[in-house]
């Protein structure tokens, strides 16, 4: 599955992974969603996030959530 990662405009520690390019499925609350790359099937998901989870989530729920971690400051 190529996997689709957007951001939200509205919480922009919140990525999401989408199986379209348009990612027609990612909530509403959180949008507007900027995408912002994808992922090739053989291609590994950053961060070590587990691949076989992440399609999962997208088969049963049309999406799946992530959140970065906010940088420390100085």
């Amino acid at each position: 599955m190529r996997l689709y990662v957007f951001r939200s405009d509205v919480k922009s520690e919140l990525r999401a992974f989408a199986a379209d390019a348009e990612g027609t499925k990612l909530p509403d609350r959180f949008r507007p969603w900027q995408s912002i790359g994808m992922i090739a099937p053989e291609k590994r998901p950053p961060h070590n996030l587990p691949r076989d989870q992440i399609e999962k989530s997208i088969t049963d729920c049309g999406f799946q959530l992530w959140r970065m971690k906010k940088a420390k400051a100085d």
